[in-house]
């Protein structure tokens, strides 16, 4: 019998929880920068916002370490914990109150999300796809972040705004892994082609964007209603576009297939109720 990963799984909690103390201090720092002034420009000077990037940065090597020592379907899953320690956390220094119903959504949602990653499990894919097989699924992904942001930018309640603009943002975060899995797969053959490839640029283009409207869902709502949409965003865009173009195949046996549309309908589901109970909150505590 295979041993526990003891030291992945430890690792992939510490990555979690830096994770989690890189959102909530980028989210305070972001809702402090009034709507009229510029926010990156506010952000720089941002003592509170540089220490959210250092967890980022942080957390991002811990998650290295983790997988160095473990199997992706181990640390992955780990890694969406990063909810249930990011948003109590938020609660805390935000003086807003975790209420029962928002544990429990929170807790579906880093479940369902853990599930959709362990059963998804998809398979290896290829990485010398054509433009023609690019145009039409990025044409689709780009007008559904297109659609998102804008609606997001032009709606009034804060919620919902944090809502729209994370999945956009999480969205396209999916999109530059699925690039990042083709530019890593060229760099091994050709450093000069990936250097010269599109795909290079499409994925500083999906990262910069995509950081941009992450920083402004922080901005607009508190981080339960923008990191959890972040965080399911980030997956399907990876899937939509490994799938469409990179040939991966998630799991056909028909009982996984129920599981994954289950723990789809489960996360959609609890981002949107989590938006709605804590802008109920929000409001409450600013009538009070």
């Amino acid at each position: 019998m295979n041993e526990l990963p003891v030291l992945a799984i430890v690792l992939a909690l510490i990555a979690a929880f830096l994770f989690a103390c890189a959102s909530v201090a980028q989210q305070s720092a972001a809702a402090a920068v009034p709507e009229g002034e510029s926010l990156i420009a506010t952000l720089l000077r941002s003592p509170r916002w540089w220490a959210g990037v250092l967890g980022d940065i942080g957390g991002y090597g811990v998650q290295v370490a983790a997988l160095w020592v473990g199997s992706v379907l181990v640390v992955q899953p780990l890694l969406v914990s990063m909810l249930l320690f990011a948003l109590p956390l938020s609660a805390k220094f935000s003086s807003y109150r975790m209420t029962r119903s928002t544990w429990v959504l929170a807790v579906a949602l880093a479940a369902a999300l853990a599930v959709f990653i362990v059963v998804g499990d998809p398979t290896e894919g290829h990485s010398n796809a054509p433009f023609s097989q690019w145009l039409v699924p990025l044409l689709i992904a780009s007008g559904v972040v297109l659609a998102a942001a804008l609606a997001g930018l032009l709606l009034q309640k804060p919620s919902q705004r944090a809502l729209l603009l994370g999945a956009a943002g999480g969205l396209l975060f999916g999109m530059a892994v699925a690039f990042t899995k083709y530019v890593t797969d060229l760099v091994e053959r050709d450093v000069v082609e990936a250097v010269t490839a599109w795909q290079t640029y499409a994925l500083v283009v999906c990262g910069v964007l995509g950081f941009y409207l992450q920083q402004r869902a922080f901005q607009s709502g508190p981080l339960s209603a923008s990191l959890p949409a972040v965080t399911i965003g980030e997956p399907f865009g990876a899937a939509f576009l490994g799938i469409t173009v990179l040939g991966e195949r998630v799991r056909d046996d028909p009982f996984e297939l129920t599981v994954i549309g289950l723990c789809v309908a489960v996360m959609i589901f609890a981002t949107i109720a989590l938006s709605r109970s804590q802008a109920k909150v929000t409001e409450y505590a600013e009538v009070a």
